[in-house]
């Protein structure tokens, strides 16, 4: 798909890889939505690159669809759907104290990065079906936003990992089901990227966690991650795929 001219949604587009994404879309000539659950994020963001911020919460329906009108309503019906926005905790199965790790826990955690991935992901797909297709019949591209938790999760990761592992599980099928109408599903699987909750670590702590990337060893740049998403957008072959961004690590247990 051509980006320039597009309106294009980005979830959790207020920082991180997601802002990363919003500006490179937006640098090719989309017409970007920056949807955040945290409005002054999203404005900062939407104000430098002409788009438009949208609070969004993408576990509550009536958020998310009040996000998807008031981005529809500024640039027209999306074709293409980031889905960034997430959440990651780390947490023992059974604490120091000998208690069980709160339920509650791990379900806010698969509600936030699994069930509210699918939910923004069936909301845009429904829209996107009704848009006339383009030359080569593609309508949309959608993509989700995994870790490569979802196949080397650590220690403590049993919410995250799951959660992410559930993306993947989800591309294929998704992709699948989508086919008729064409819009295209695809996912990445980033590894350690340079993204605020890493950049609140000491400069060693990073240093230390960039020597263990094979090659570069360094963390990511979210500026990598957005040109993934440039490339899966204008690949018309790239379906039901998911690719791993990580520089060849696998991580350790711990």
């Amino acid at each position: 798909m051509n980006i320039q001219g597009h309106a294009a949604l980005v979830t959790g587009g207020g920082s991180g890889l997601g802002e990363a994404t919003a500006r490179e879309l937006a640098r090719l000539g989309a017409k970007v939505a920056v949807l955040d659950v945290n409005l002054d994020n999203a404005k900062r963001v939407a104000v430098d690159i002409g788009g438009v911020a949208c609070q969004c919460d993408i576990t509550d329906t009536d958020s998310l669809q009040n996000a998807l009108a008031q981005a529809a309503a500024a640039h027209g019906p999306a074709r293409i759907l980031m889905n960034i926005a997430g959440i990651g905790t780390a947490k023992r199965v059974v604490g120091k104290d000998g208690n069980p790790a709160p339920l509650e826990d791990f379900a806010k955690v698969i509600n936030v990065n699994l069930i509210g991935t699918y939910n923004a992901s069936r909301l845009f797909a429904a829209a996107c079906a009704k848009l006339d297709p383009l030359e080569d019949g593609e309508r949309g591209v959608m993509m989700f936003t995994a870790s490569v938790a979802a196949f080397d999760g650590q220690v403590g990761q049993q919410a995250y990992s799951a959660s992410k592992g559930g993306l993947v599980g989800m591309t294929l099928p998704m992709a699948r089901d989508l086919a008729d109408k064409g819009i295209r599903v695809c996912t990445i699987a980033p590894g350690l990227f340079l993204t605020p909750l890493l950049q609140g670590l000491p400069e060693e702590v990073q240093q230390s966690l960039g020597a263990q990337v094979p090659f570069p060893s360094r963390l990511g740049d979210p500026d990598e991650y957005a040109a993934m998403v440039e490339h899966i957008t204008r690949n018309p072959m790239l379906n039901g795929e998911v690719i791993r961004l990580d520089g060849a690590i696998r991580m350790a247990p711990r």
